[in-house]
């Protein structure tokens, strides 16, 4: 099968970077996942993450909001090599 294109240059790191400096979270965790899904057809069109985030902004938000900020906040990373996005977003 073929592995993602070096153009695919979103890196745990800076959905790190992205997230930390929009939601200022108490907690987070990024992991690329991307190794579990090889041979998947999406393993073309991009990478697959795991997003473990708690943060204060999350507090009285739906599970369906808080999911929103996270997906705004990657709003400029996500077309750079993002095929799935795992989120667990919990208020503190």
């Amino acid at each position: 099968m073929t592995p993602p294109s070096p153009s695919h240059g979103v890196s745990a790191d800076l959905i790190e970077t992205t997230l930390r400096a929009a939601l200022s979270p108490q907690s987070l965790q990024v992991q690329d996942d991307s190794h579990l899904h090889a041979g998947h057809a999406g393993a073309r069109d991009g990478r697959h993450f795991s997003v473990t985030i708690q943060a204060a902004c999350f507090k009285g938000l739906s599970h369906v909001q808080r999911h929103r900020l996270v997906y705004d906040a990657l709003r400029d990373v996500i077309p750079q090599g993002i095929h799935a996005l795992a989120i667990k977003a919990e208020a503190v």
